[in-house]
């Protein structure tokens, strides 16, 4: 139960390796991925990490392997944390910036797209804000997923 069958280190260099990985795809992905989860989303990050438990673990399966990859799992999570909370660049890198979907009444069509939001998720914001589009000055599509508005 506790006899693991590969070396302590090869745990950690499997946890940075899938989390790094796991990261960027989840990075690539797009904001509306994070921000707001479809069922087929869900169904996605579900899979995701039945797909990448194997990886994880190398086949062991102590609970003192199970251990060290959570704790490098949760300390990774931690620096990242801490870098992207200290460094600008990193932010960025990680956790992207917002970007403006609409102005003044306007929906920039090609940003939409470019970005796979719908209009109809923009109008949907509109209606919870209790903003017609024409009085829309701002729209953003921010680093979480959520879109915010700005009435004039």
């Amino acid at each position: 139960m506790f006899d693991i069958g590969l070396p302590w280190w090869e745990f950690m260099v499997r946890g940075l390796v899938i989390y790094t990985a796991l990261l960027l795809l989840v990075r690539l992905s797009g904001k509306r991925t994070v921000g707001q989860f479809t069922p087929f989303d869900l169904v996605v990050v579900l899979l995701l990490s039945e797909a990448v438990s194997n990886g994880l673990s190398g086949g062991d399966e102590s609970v003192t392997g199970g251990l060290i990859v959570a704790a490098t799992l949760v300390g990774l999570n931690f620096a990242l944390g801490w870098l992207t909370s200290h460094y600008e660049p990193v932010e960025k890198a990680v956790e992207g910036r917002e970007v403006l979907i609409g102005r003044n009444g306007e929906l920039y069509e090609q940003v939409l797209l470019r970005q796979r939001v719908s209009p109809a998720d923009v109008h949907k914001v509109l209606r919870e804000n209790d903003c017609p589009l024409e009085e829309m000055r701002c729209a953003f599509l921010e680093a979480d997923g959520s879109i915010s508005i700005i009435k004039r």
